[in-house]
């Protein structure tokens, strides 16, 4: 019963259980009861930007975070807000993202989540890279965010 718990919260979560980098011969990664719970929370976090919902987004930013981006970084929770409040006033998502990886410390104290940027018209055009901490209400708060350019690998010839 609790592996199928973890298979549909896997599936709802969109974390896969492999990794893409890994060679045919390695046990697939299985992932941990925290880490879907993280990846349920990165997803309810990228769902703000799409529906356009300001006020959600910033109920997911601690007031330490910082978010890196354009060379720049933005810290603490008003920053962040102001930084980003033009994204959110746009009558379309000028980008999504999604969660492929999650990692969790043993402690359950902090996490860290990346996966795709995608541009409304489906191409990946970035990568994110974030960090969770678990605060004393037991809630997950963003505390790092950056964006890392993507590079397709070239064609195979």
């Amino acid at each position: 019963m609790k592996h199928l718990i973890l298979a549909a919260l896997m599936a709802t979560s969109g974390v896969s259980a492999t990794a893409s980098a890994q060679s045919a011969e390695a046990p697939a990664h299985v992932p941990t009861a925290m880490e879907v719970e993280v990846a349920a929370v990165e997803t309810a976090f990228a769902k703000t930007m799409a529906d356009r919902d300001f006020e959600a987004f910033k109920s997911f930013l601690d007031p330490e975070t910082v978010f890196w981006s354009g060379g720049q970084a933005l810290r603490g929770k008003d920053a962040v807000a102001e930084g980003w409040k033009g994204l959110y006033e746009r009558e379309a998502a000028p980008f999504s993202w999604k969660p492929e990886t999650v990692m969790v410390l043993d402690s359950g104290t902090l996490a860290h989540s990346t996966g795709p940027v995608t541009a409304p018209d489906g191409r990946i055009f970035a990568y994110f890279h974030s960090t969770w901490r678990k605060n004393a209400d037991g809630e997950w708060k963003i505390i790092f965010d950056k964006g890392q350019r993507y590079c397709p690998p070239p064609e195979a010839q």
